[in-house]
């Protein structure tokens, strides 16, 4: 399909504005740029019953993470989100928006993790900080009002490759987690020849995988390892059920979906959902998408199913998880 009419709208203002590409400014201009584009297109921002801020221990000292908790009583079922930001933007401000409607949809018990950036903390500082975080929470459920028993990971972009990440760490270290929530992942981190060749300046582009990659993965030596590159993983049977989001017109779409192919031929439940006519960031900007709406309509369902299952015993099988609009 072409591009959506919502994104021609989009790119045309974009290019009205004269709004240079990320990966032409300096860091500090990139950061300070990407969070307030991500407040502009993110809609009104929804009341949640509390929202707090506070840390838990890491690997390298304390990790700082916003807990966003609608009403209610009792240990809740609870998302560990990683913010999208191509591991070298973002901060638990980016995620606020998404945070605050998945709490409010599912309802559940929202945790973003504030984890080390690149290229001051390259990889694999970003995964050790996640996974540190979901294992403290999961050990230490008391503190955060959580069920342990329910506990699902996600992020967006460089978020959802952490969401994977972690999951394989937790296959191996635990805790046992009841779903991944990932919307258009980064899988694999090899050069370009997985990537669309899209040059568009005013959409996120391969150029703009090749920057932050570079920001993330300054040792050559890493960009096969399974934990910057799950699609390179031997073996991804064990991983629990997924939701795979990807956009038609983003250079990571082919990877996310041969992901979710990947997933399912090991026996994972999992659910892919292409949206068509969308591009890469779409889901953080339901104030300019519609189709960033239903995607995260479409997370909180899943997020339902998952916190629904009693335990942490899915009762998931890959022949029963409904198919999305990507599934054969």
């Amino acid at each position: 399909m072409p591009l959506d009419p919502q994104v021609v709208a989009y790119r045309a203002a974009r290019a009205a504005a004269g709004i240079p590409p990320l990966y032409t400014r300096t860091l500090a201009e990139a950061r300070a740029a990407d969070l307030a584009a991500i407040r502009a297109g993110g809609g009104d921002v929804e009341p949640v019953h509390q929202v707090r801020d506070t840390e838990v221990p890491g690997p390298a000292g304390d990790v700082p993470v916003r807990v966003y908790r609608p009403a209610g009583d009792g240990p809740m079922p609870t998302l560990l989100y990683f913010f999208g930001g191509g591991w070298t933007l973002g901060s638990v401000d980016t995620a606020d928006g998404i945070c605050r409607r998945l709490a409010n949809a599912t309802p559940c018990q929202v945790v973003t993790v504030g984890y080390r950036l690149a290229p001051e903390h390259p990889f694999p500082a970003a995964v050790h900080d996640c996974h540190a975080a979901t294992a403290w929470i999961a050990a230490h459920p008391a503190d955060f009002g959580a069920d342990p028993r329910r506990l699902v990971v996600g992020g967006d972009s460089a978020g959802g490759n952490l969401a994977a990440a972690v999951t394989l760490l937790a296959r191996a270290d635990g805790p046992r987690l009841a779903g991944q929530l990932l919307v258009y992942p980064n899988t694999d981190q090899r050069a370009d020849r997985q990537l669309a060749a899209d040059e568009d300046p005013l959409l996120f582009n391969r150029h703009s995988v090749a920057w932050y990659r570079g920001h993330y993965l300054p040792d050559p030596a890493d960009v096969t390892h399974p934990l910057a590159s799950p699609l390179l993983a031997d073996d991804l049977a064990g991983l629990p059920p997924a939701l795979v989001v990807t956009a038609e017109h983003d250079p990571l779409r082919e990877q996310g979906e041969r992901y979710g192919q990947r997933l399912r031929e090991a026996g994972v439940p999992v659910r892919t959902s292409r949206h068509d006519g969308m591009i890469h960031g779409f889901f953080a900007m339901p104030g300019v998408f519609d189709a960033g709406r239903r995607a995260q309509a479409e997370a909180a369902a899943f997020l339902r199913e998952c916190f629904a299952l009693p335990g942490t015993d899915v009762g998931w099988s890959a022949a029963t998880m409904p198919g999305g609009p990507a599934d054969d």
